[in-house]
């Protein structure tokens, strides 16, 4: 069964953007400041396994990753503040594992975040196998008084992807952690790459279908990108992975993916970023993030389409 959603004419609505989602809920937009606080990951320090997923170098995204020396939380959280009065913040725990701690450390790094003025809520990055119910806890407290996301990595809702890039979990992880966190008061966004080693489009558009029966409150889209010092920057080089030749052909998987993706869903981000250019190998595309938005509305447009508007099961749909 397809259920079909009414698109809009004109204007803003062909998909769900975050800063929509924030303007409905604050009255204006909330910025989100990339930290480092310093977490490690269980796929490298050998508890699940070595050498991290075989697509991710931190540095190559976090701006503070890597840096000699740690800028300390309250001065990274300054540094990421923009000009403006009223302007709003997430503080946004984006490098590695960030649940990957003891709960007293959790506890005193969150603290510190929301302690910094302007700061109203926190977004989580971490692994859906690194979420015991004692964090879950300690997280729903947070979230009683603060805007709280936690984004979990997925990347694919299919086993072999996953052991293929390296994972060190299983789709069975991700759905148990967002059954558990549901219900809670925080909201759930999911991290998937498209254009993955051995993917075709179909199991591709199989994940959009997972991620609306698991019923998530938002989506980050990333396009695969082979990043230096990656086990996959190796296999680019000696020609055995195929990347996304260019944006046009993204954008048209993408808006596949929206698609069937319910409108419900808040769309985080729509392509990976790069925030340090020299270690990105392939693809590199002229289309800046704002082009590559504005390219889906128009591809969305010229389909006379829109997010949500192929679901396939009515049961996939929540509000």
């Amino acid at each position: 069964m397809t259920i079909k959603v009414k698109c809009p004419e004109k204007g803003p609505g062909w998909y769900y953007r975050l800063s929509r989602f924030f303007r409905e809920h604050f009255g204006g937009p909330v910025y989100k400041i990339p930290l480092d606080a310093g977490f490690s990951c269980p796929n490298r320090d050998g508890t699940i396994g070595r050498g991290g997923c075989s697509y991710c170098y931190n540095p190559s995204f976090s701006p503070h990753s890597g840096a000699p020396g740690r800028i300390p939380l309250e001065e990274q959280l300054r540094r990421g503040k923009r000009k403006g009065k009223g302007a709003r913040y997430l503080a946004y725990f984006q490098s590695y594992t960030n649940t990957y701690a003891p709960l007293e450390e959790l506890k005193t790094l969150y603290d510190r975040a929301l302690a910094e003025p302007d700061v109203i809520g926190l977004s989580v990055a971490t692994r859906p196998d690194c979420v015991p119910d004692a964090v879950l806890h300690l997280l729903e407290n947070y979230a009683r008084k603060h805007h709280l996301w936690i984004e979990y990595g997925l990347q694919s809702a299919h086993d072999l992807t996953l052991e293929r890039i390296n994972r060190g979990h299983r789709f069975r992880h991700f759905a148990d952690a967002v059954q558990r966190t549901r219900g809670r008061g925080i909201y759930i966004c999911a991290h998937v790459i498209l254009g993955l080693p051995g993917e075709s489009r179909e199991m591709m558009l199989q994940t959009m279908e997972a991620l609306n029966i698991c019923g998530v409150d938002g989506v980050k889209f990333h396009h695969l990108q082979v990043i230096e010092h990656t086990p996959l920057a190796a296999q680019y080089r000696c020609g055995s992975l195929a990347v996304f030749k260019t944006a046009a052909d993204y954008i048209a998987l993408l808006c596949d993916c929206l698609e069937r993706l319910s409108p419900g869903i808040v769309i985080h981000r729509l392509a990976a970023q790069v925030s340090a250019p020299g270690l990105l190998i392939a693809p590199i595309w002229p289309e800046s993030a704002g082009q590559i938005a504005a390219a889906v509305e128009r591809e969305l447009k010229r389909r006379g389409t829109c997010q949500g508007h192929a679901v396939k099961d009515k049961h996939a749909c929540f509000d």
